[in-house]
Parts: structure tokens; C-alpha cells; sequence
């Protein structure tokens, strides 16, 4: 499946700013089942410098300084990716949980596809004791962890409510876990949690869905902004396989990958500092069409 993604952030400003620097996590992945084709974005005013790296966990990261007095900053991405993913049945075989997190645990290598570095506790994502004894209930002694993580997901769905006005970005693990309200950051995070309260290496992913259902399919909660979902490592013979808590789907060609990393810390799409502004209003809008 080929998609063209269209993403625009815009941000209107009380007063002038003069200075801004932003650093930008807006270009699609490629591996795991996907190719990007073209990327470009439109920044608006233009920047005084651009700059792009690769951070550690591969994501393509550009820094933008901009010195031009302004009122409003418009970002335009857009990109072009082919998926190609194939996500296992839900009854397919796997190791059992407790072995994957030894084997998580015993990894020797420190790279960003390493298990072991999404084991432990993260800026957003403590590991809590009452969400991980809420994950344990998923993962009684010798369960396969494929079937445990899809039994989880699907608890999630069903005990927290979709309720935009309920978080913010801030909002803590915490109280989201009492409230039992949020959105797809909030439950990927949730689950998260739970993964790692077990010793599980879990990560958090950002991306897109489908915008348009294929036919007969109901449309996915989050498909107009950026959505959130979990990859978790299911073992050396599986690798990573995502589940979307938000919809209780395991993730295949309607999801596409954005960045990747501990929590929503370390793959905000945009963020950054600027001078001269008391208030702001942001506004993002996001297509995601198939065009083959």
C-alpha cells in the first residue's frame, strides 16, 4: 500500500516572536516493513539554518533556528511511504513471557533495536505498581507472550474510554491509570507501563493511520493527527510487533510509522523554545490517503 501523508502544523502568537528553535521529528521511517519515497517541509517563515541528524534511535531529527520577527509559524510536511507489513495472527506461536525477558536482559548489545534499553523506566513512563499488577493478569506463569500482550491490548480497549478533553500532554501516568480516560498517547503509554513492570521490553511508536477505511473496515479511532501505538519485542524469532491499544489491532498496512523511542519525549513531532510570546494556539491537521 502506497500513501501520501499530509501533516501542517500551525501556530498563531498573542504577540510577535523573535526568536524560535524547534527541533522537527517529521520524516517517516524506513525498515520494519516500510519505504519512504519523498519527504519534504515547508516551513514558514523560513528559517535562518537548518540542520538534520539522526538521534539515537534513528529518528530523522532537523533543528530549525528562526530570527525573523513573527506572528504565526506554519510547518507543511508531506511524504510519500509504501507499506508492506504483515503483523502475526493473534493465536500465533511465541516463546513465553518470562523467557523473552530473560533473554531481553542478557542482551550484550546497547544499540537503539536492543531489547534491553526499553526495559527500564522512562521520563513519562514509570513503572507503577498498580499498573503493573494490572498487566500481570495478562501474563500468569509460562503464557505465551504474543497472547499475553493481545489478551492486554484488549483489556485496554475495553476498560478506558477515548475521551479527548480528559488529558493533556503532561497529564501523569498516574492519573491517567485512575481515571481510566484518555487518548492513544495515554493508553500506549499505560500499556507500556504495565510491558515494562514485568521486565518486557516495550517501546513507544508514532505515526499515522489510515484516514479512509478500506471497504467493509470501520474507521480507526485517531486518524485525523498523529496517533500512538506499542511495539513490543516478542523474542528473537518474532522481533518487534506492534499493538494498538487505542483500536486493538495488531499493526499492519494501516499504520504508519513516524519515529520511535522510550516514550512521547523522545518522538514529539515538533517542539522547542521560543522568545517574545504569552499565549499560543496550536492547530494540527493530518491526511493520510492511498494512492496504490
Amino acid at each position: 500500500m502506497i500513501y501520501d501523508i499530509r501533516h501542517l502544523t500551525s501556530y498563531a502568537y498573542e504577540t510577535p516572536v523573535n526568536f524560535a528553535r524547534c527541533s522537527l521529528r517529521l520524516e517517516p521511517r524506513s525498515g520494519d516493513g516500510q519505504q519512504l519515497v519523498s519527504h519534504t517541509v515547508d516551513i514558514r517563515p523560513r528559517p535562518t539554518e537548518r540542520t538534520a541528524r539522526r538521534d539515537y534511535f534513528g529518528t530523522h531529527t532537523e533543528s530549525i533556528l528562526i530570527e525573523t520577527a513573527h506572528r504565526s509559524l506554519r510547518i507543511d510536511s508531506r511524504s510519500r511511504v509504501s507499506v508492506f507489513r504483515t503483523a502475526p495472527t493473534r493465536d500465533a506461536h511465541s516463546g513465553s513471557w518470562e523467557s523473552v525477558r530473560n533473554v531481553a536482559f542478557e542482551s550484550s548489545s546497547l544499540g537503539p533495536a536492543s531489547p534491553v534499553g526499553y526495559v527500564f523506566a522512562s521520563p513519562l513512563v514509570p513503572v507503577q505498581r498498580p499498573v503493573s499488577s494490572y498487566a500481570s493478569e495478562s501474563f500468569p506463569p509460562g503464557r505465551a507472550i504474543l497472547a499475553g500482550a493481545v489478551e492486554l491490548m484488549h483489556r485496554i480497549r475495553n476498560d478506558f474510554k477515548y475521551d479527548p478533553k480528559a488529558t493533556v500532554v503532561s497529564t501523569p501516568l498516574e492519573e491517567v491509570f485512575e481515571k481510566r480516560h484518555g487518548v492513544c498517547q495515554d493508553f500506549a503509554h499505560v500499556m507500556i507501563a504495565g510491558l515494562r513492570g514485568l521486565g518486557l521490553p516495550a517501546a513507544y511508536v508514532s505515526g499515522y493511520l489510515r484516514t479512509i477505511p478500506p471497504p467493509g473496515k470501520p474507521r480507526l479511532q485517531g486518524a485525523d493527527a498523529t496517533h500512538a501505538w506499542v511495539s513490543l519485542w516478542c523474542g528473537e524469532q518474532l522481533g518487534w510487533i506492534g499493538f494498538d491499544p487505542t483500536n486493538d489491532v495488531l499493526v499492519e498496512n494501516d499504520h504508519i510509522v513516524l519515529a520511535m523511542g522510550r516514550d512521547f519525549s523522545d518522538v514529539s513531532p515538533v517542539d522547542g523554545i521560543i522568545v517574545g510570546s504569552r499565549r499560543q494556539k496550536l492547530g494540527v491537521k493530518v491526511d493520510v490517503l492511498p494512492v496504490g
